[in-house]
């Protein structure tokens, strides 16, 4: 099959493909829309069965990142990069070096950042190879810390933001007592369960590497999930943050929560699920807004005139950016992620 006839195509601009063998890498960058601006997304490292599940990966982040930075009011287009492979196992620095040459020869049409199964000292690396490597550099934080290039505690900041909005809207409540269940306890999903205790949630935790769930248990006194369990709970939110499609015809019927919200990307298995869970009075919040805090902060990394205050700022309007969602879809009577969509088209094929 024709990446042309690939059923996630969506008219990409690019899709590169990548192979070398001496530094162990195989890898795909696909650009989906440069109308707003160059393509930024991250480059994510994961044991994918074989390259046809890769491909429909990337060509489903890369479209997201296009929408995620229409509705971040970013000057930028959409893409994304993924590695196949076990980051745990197979990454090295040869790897590394070699996406960044990937990289770099799509000539500035492509940044490439932080996501799951690369660190920023994997991007470092790559960084030896090409000038199209974000978040490297960091000179802002949003809570005036200490930067060091990975954008997962924005992200997480603005999940909790958009969490915390959500139940506002659909549960006319603030996050006192509120069960909230994580799916994923990785670099945001840990934060955004602090964020979550901080703020008096009652917290369950699911992962399938037991580390982060064990700390989460520990530090912040939630309760450990098995994994088929997550979705089941007599919980007010669910929070996905992990793998996409978990919001899928297998775990729907389970749901009992009213309110969706999480960072994982590509929740919905498939579109038509938004309007599956608008008929069972569940709130979504769509993925791509809500977690877009990590885009956010590379945005403010590469401005020399922004600061602490303007990424904080700029995070928080996902909440409100949220509630303009749920309004209109309340009104129109149409899943969330139908709203999204059409508001992020208005937005980026505006300018093309």
């Amino acid at each position: 099959m024709s990446v042309f006839d690939h059923p996630e195509f969506d008219n990409h601009e690019h899709v590169a493909f990548y192979h070398d063998d001496e530094a162990g890498l195989s890898a795909i960058i696909a650009v989906h829309n440069t109308n707003l601006g160059p393509a930024l997304g991250g480059c994510r490292m994961w044991p994918y069965i074989n390259s046809s599940e890769a491909l429909t990966d990337v060509l489903r982040l890369s479209k997201g990142m296009t929408y995620k930075a229409a509705m971040a009011n970013l000057e930028l287009g959409g893409g994304k990069s993924v590695i196949i492979g076990d980051p745990r196992k197979a990454k090295t620095p040869e790897m590394m070096r070699a996406m960044g040459r990937f990289v770099d020869s799509l000539g500035g049409k492509y940044f490439t950042a932080e996501d799951s199964g690369i660190a920023v000292s994997d991007l470092a690396t790559m960084a030896e190879e090409s000038d199209y490597i974000a978040g490297v550099k960091a000179h802002y934080h949003y809570n005036g810390e200490e930067a060091d290039g990975n954008p997962a505690p924005s992200t997480a900041y603005g999940v909790f933001v958009g969490v915390r909005a959500s139940v506002e809207y659909g549960l006319k409540s603030d996050l006192k007592g509120v069960k909230v269940a994580i799916q994923g306890m990785g670099h945001v999903g840990y934060r955004l369960a602090k964020h979550l205790h901080e703020a008096g949630a009652q917290l369950f935790v699911t992962d399938i590497y037991p580390e982060g769930v064990d700390k989460a248990v520990a530090e912040l006194g939630a309760t450990a999930v098995a994994p088929e369990e997550i979705y089941g709970l007599d919980v007010d939110v669910i929070a996905p943050c992990a793998m996409g499609a978990s919001i899928n015809d297998e775990t729907l019927p389970a749901i009992k929560a009213k309110v969706i919200a999480g960072a994982a990307n590509n929740q919905l298995a498939r579109e038509e699920m938004g309007e599956l869970l608008r008929e069972r009075g569940i709130l979504y919040a769509p993925d791509y807004v809500i977690n877009a805090g990590g885009v956010i902060d590379i945005f403010h990394q590469r401005k020399e005139s922004s600061s602490n205050e303007a990424m904080r700022e700029h995070i928080e309007q996902i909440g409100t950016t949220l509630k303009a969602i749920y309004s209109r879809a309340e009104e129109e009577a149409t899943a969330t992620n139908r709203i999204a969509n059409t508001m992020a088209e208005e937005r980026f094929t505006a300018k093309g």
